[in-house]
């Protein structure tokens, strides 16, 4: 089923055919997705509204570095097949480097290398994981079968929810700062907005997503923009997620920081008043944590997370979305809103493991005879 809303601002639920026919005749028309999912729907069904190639344009993180090739010249990528991964000779390439699924979706699947050295690990650590994930999103989404190695992007990690208006004009949403624990982290466990993030890096988001619609001629077009701002104030584009803005639920913490509900903001072509809406907003943070589970928690083996001791951990939980962890490899996320003054408890949970939080099932105990055979316990 697809969804209308009409100028009374009611829903109003089509079939597909009708939702297709609808569009045709709509004319102006502005379309959002809130799962990547649908992509493969719209590429079949909406070929006439130029969505398909715009979509493929950043969906496809080698296409979007081509596309950029007019502003970045300089910036090394190079696209390699998954069952050609073996045959990388690591010592040819500029070091580090980020290696990831050229369609990729929630930081699954990407690595940063540092040192030929750490190659081997890297790429058994990414068959294992290409393995776990594969058939878990359609091919549109993730597909694993195709990466991408590009140059290592310095500098601090930052989140964009915008959209092109019916005039082409880009909007912005929210600006999140993303934050790791060390140097060679790369997962998505905590992002952050505040008043300080808004009033730094609006402008120059502003001026970065123009250069961007200028390339790709954007019009009524939400997308979720990552980049990093390096010590020479130089912004440079990590990745743009078409037709939707942050993933699953994490968009909400503009709602929670700001009052924004960004789908409203883009369906009816609102732009945000911020010199109001970020007044009095000072010396606190609305974080977004991610409960993801690191690599050496299998699923199964997990009896239960305890969610009261996890929120009893910050001083002003907003609010926390439980998830299955075994479906989809997290146990769920945390809206808090953090004064500067208990950031610690901020640092804390960037660098945990979560098992503080996780009971796990009891396992048969394994006895080694002296020859080293397993034996075990009946």
């Amino acid at each position: 089923m697809a969804t209308g809303i009409d100028t009374e601002k009611k829903l109003r639920l089509l079939e597909e055919a009708e939702f297709i026919e609808f569009i045709k005749g709509k004319g102006e028309y502005a379309i959002y997705s809130s799962s990547e999912n649908s992509i493969g729907w719209i590429s079949e069904n909406l070929g006439f509204t130029g969505l398909p190639e715009k979509i493929q344009l950043f969906k496809n993180k080698i296409k979007f570095r081509e596309l950029l090739e007019r502003i970045y010249p300089d910036f090394y990528f190079q696209g390699i097949e998954f069952d050609k991964l073996d045959e990388i000779q690591t010592e040819e390439i500029k070091k580090p480097f980020i290696i990831k699924p050229a369609t990729g979706f929630f930081s699954l699947g990407v690595y940063k290398v540092s040192t030929d050295e750490e190659w081997d690990a890297v790429l058994e650590r990414i068959k294992i994981e290409v393995e776990e994930i594969r058939g878990r999103y359609p091919v549109q989404v993730l597909d694993t079968g195709k990466f991408i190695i590009e140059e290592n992007i310095e500098g601090e990690e930052f989140a964009v929810d915008a959209y092109f208006n019916s005039k082409e004009k880009p909007v912005i949403l929210n600006i999140l700062k993303h934050i790791f624990s060390s140097e060679n982290d790369v997962s998505d466990r905590v992002y952050f907005t505040s008043k300080s993030v808004m009033e730094t890096y609006r402008e120059t988001v502003e001026d970065l997503l123009k250069e961007i619609g200028n390339l790709a001629k954007l019009r009524s077009f939400p997308l979720h923009l990552e980049f990093r701002i390096g010590s020479d104030r130089r912004i440079q584009p990590i990745e743009v997620n078409p037709m939707r803005f942050a993933g699953w639920c994490t968009t909400d913490i503009a709602y929670f920081a700001y009052g924004i509900n960004t789908y409203r903001y883009f369906l009816e072509q609102l732009e945000p008043d911020w010199d109001n809406i970020l007044e009095g907003r000072d010396e606190r943070k609305f974080c977004l944590v991610i409960l993801n589970k690191t690599p050496d928690i299998d699923s199964k083996s997990v009896k239960a997370f305890d969610y009261e001791r996890l929120l009893s951990d910050f001083e002003k939980p907003l609010e926390l979305r439980k998830a299955d962890h075994e479906k989809y490899g997290l146990f769920g996320y945390l809206f808090t809103e953090t004064k500067d003054s208990s950031w610690k408890e901020i640092e804390r949970i960037l660098k945990s493991d979560l098992k503080e939080y996780i009971s796990f099932k009891e396992t048969t105990p394994t006895i080694l005879t002296p020859e080293g055979r397993e034996l075990f316990r009946p």
